[in-house]
């Protein structure tokens, strides 16, 4: 079956394989490679399963017996998939080229999943007015625009200002898109869903944004059953993070968050279960205990 970590990884070997065909290949710059093509920890899974020719594509002296550049031409179930997420109105809001794929049935609809993990207030991802903001943003982000945006903020208050877009984020626990942004009352955050209007305004040359806020840090040991360490390294690409190997199944991760997001982080972390024991801080730990606590009382009611 398709999967979208081991395609990362294929992609990655694939690009790694055609510059050992074009001539010798360094082990750093296999490590650039992996951290362009798959997830920044990938190289602790590519890396060895390359140099012990775990895979037979690449001996210990970085050469191939392969001959001819690797092809990856797409199966109808990888088709199938594709055909499914652009049906996501999330995805469609980026306007994604379709081409190709007119003929091709989706694998799944979108109506056969049941979310039980996030709020039930998301984004209203078809209506007219937020697919404009949406694209308008896009645009201003690409182009390097300004923004004027006209909003509420939490409280239900009005701000309007003209603001830098940095960058789009999504939530999955609030099924919500918000806007990253300097300038303006306030600097911002700004929930896509609660801006009324949004215009482009004039061009910046360069502006040197703020660094996201990571001041929290969590540890955890990882125990690598079931790709554990593949799907962790997936479920928080969007955070900073250090793993470093205890043995060939287990890794020490550190993890750096903003504390707005530590309920949805709390949610992430306890769906791995018992492949990941949180070890710091203890304040973190205390929520675990807290949320466990809750299910097990909803469990008995």
């Amino acid at each position: 079956m398709f999967s979208e970590v081991y395609s990362a990884y294929f992609n990655a070997v694939a690009a790694i394989l055609q510059e050992t065909l074009e001539g010798y290949i360094s082990d750093n710059r296999m490590i650039e490679i992996i951290n362009k093509k798959a997830f920044a920890e990938s190289f602790l899974s590519i890396i060895p399963a390359l140099k012990n020719e775990e895979w037979l594509l690449i001996n210990r002296n970085n050469q191939t017996p392969i001959r001819k550049p690797p092809k990856m031409p797409l199966t109808i179930l990888q088709k199938r998939w594709l055909k499914a997420l652009l049906a996501d109105p999330r995805i469609a809001l980026f306007a994604p080229d379709t081409s190709g794929l007119e003929d091709v049935q989706p694998l799944f609809n979108v109506d056969n999943f049941v979310y039980f993990d996030r709020y039930t207030d998301g984004d209203p991802f078809d209506d007219a007015n937020y697919i404009r903001n949406f694209h308008i943003i896009l645009q201003g982000i690409k182009e390097r625009r300004k923004l004027k945006i006209d909003y509420s903020n939490r409280t239900g208050r009005r701000v309007a200002g003209t603001y830098i877009p940095r960058k789009l984020e999504y939530s999955a626990k609030d099924d919500k898109f918000r806007l990253l942004t300097n300038g303006g009352y306030f600097g911002a955050i700004i929930n896509i869903g609660r801006i009324s209007s949004c215009e482009l305004s004039e061009e910046y040359d360069s502006y040197l944004f703020n660094e996201p806020c990571w001041e929290t840090a969590l540890t955890f040991e990882l125990t690598d059953d079931r790709n554990a360490l593949e799907r962790v390294m997936l479920h928080f690409s969007d955070c900073r993070k250090e793993t470093h190997r205890l043995d060939d199944r287990h890794y020490y991760v550190t993890l750096w968050y903003n504390s707005h997001d530590e309920t949805e982080i709390l949610i992430r972390i306890l769906s791995f279960g018992q492949m990941i024991r949180v070890t710091s801080p203890d304040s973190f730990i205390d929520l675990i205990k807290e949320r466990i606590i809750k299910q097990q009382n909803l469990l008995k009611t």
